[in-house]
């Protein structure tokens, strides 16, 4: 029987020796709602944790590690936040790897813009799971989640083709960008096409899909799809922002989505109803909370931060 080390190595490279988290010069949240100001209190600020990053974005809580991996996409590696506040690459080079998730087995699993495909890390190396769909290639893997069932569900828009730096310049094989669902057993299945579909994430109890459709004729929104287990519902709007676009989303506990914009990151409830901003000093890429709930980490152009919550 082949051996599978489900451990995800450390190369060992230290980009960043122990810091404490710095304060970020920016107005403090801005907060409209009761509950959210339990959760997100006054004295909440940006805390800076590493500014060197070419493009910041992917950011999963590792809890094998109680560490926080991200993507620097263009800086084609994969990081690693550690609590004493040190940085340490976890894959060096990447091949412009984007979102990041971790399966059940606490395998590494990635969109690559470069090899257009989904990959798994671990004690073993890294493999490309899926990489076309009937045949093509796929356009460039952008953002990922993996469900209670070991599902792999991704979005595929065409940034990393369109954009040289970060992928590999190419025309799309594809006539359509969309959200798939993959599994061993099953293969890759389409599930719903969208324009230039971008960040996703499950509803707690994985009833909604949500998905950042990030041109979608020129309004950029938050989809929330019904998934019966078989099949996705048409999509609603649930939200839009204020600047930019939303790319990569984290949903809660209390089934609050914290959405990435270009001025911060939105908070809503699910009905689409804003509670509140968390400003930042330029655009934000993507967010995701550790296991507790406790801290918000977010990333954006060179930088990765956090907030503190209650």
């Amino acid at each position: 029987m082949p051996h599978h080390d489900a451990r995800i190595p450390i190369d060992g490279q230290v980009l960043q020796g122990p810091r404490s988290p710095e304060p970020v010069d920016v107005a403090p949240p801005r907060v409209w709602d009761e509950g959210l100001a339990a959760v997100l209190p006054p004295t909440s600020r940006l805390l800076s944790l590493y500014a060197d990053a070419t493009w910041a974005e992917g950011p999963t809580w590792w809890a094998a590690e109680s560490s926080l991996v991200f993507s620097d996409v263009i800086g084609r590696r994969t990081l690693a936040w550690r609590e004493d506040g040190s940085i340490v690459t976890v894959r060096d080079r990447s091949d412009f790897a984007n979102g990041n998730t971790m399966d059940a087995a606490g395998r590494l699993v990635q969109a690559e813009h470069g090899r257009r495909a989904i990959s798994r890390t671990d004690g073993d190396g890294t493999r490309v799971l899926v990489d076309a769909f009937e045949g093509k290639p796929l356009n460039s893997p952008n953002d990922l989640v993996v469900a209670s069932d070991g599902a792999i569900w991704f979005t595929d828009p065409t940034y990393g083709i369109s954009d040289p730096k970060e992928g590999y310049p190419a025309d799309p094989a594809l006539d359509h960008t969309s959200v798939y669902r993959w599994t061993e057993a099953e293969g890759l299945r389409r599930m719903i096409d969208l324009d230039e579909p971008n960040g996703l994430a499950f509803s707690r109890d994985e009833s909604v899909l949500y998905v950042a459709e990030s041109r979608a004729d020129g309004l950029p929104r938050i989809v929330g799809c019904a998934w019966n287990g078989e099949r996705l519902g048409t999509p609603v709007t649930v939200a839009t922002v204020d600047a930019g676009i939303p790319d990569g989303l984290a949903v809660d506990s209390r089934g609050w989505l914290w959405i990435s914009s270009e001025a911060g990151v939105v908070i809503v409830d699910d009905g689409g109803r804003r509670l509140g901003v968390i400003p930042t000093p330029h655009v934000v890429s993507n967010c995701t909370f550790d296991a507790d709930e406790k801290r918000l980490f977010i990333t954006g152009d060179s930088d990765l931060w956090m907030v503190e919550l209650a």
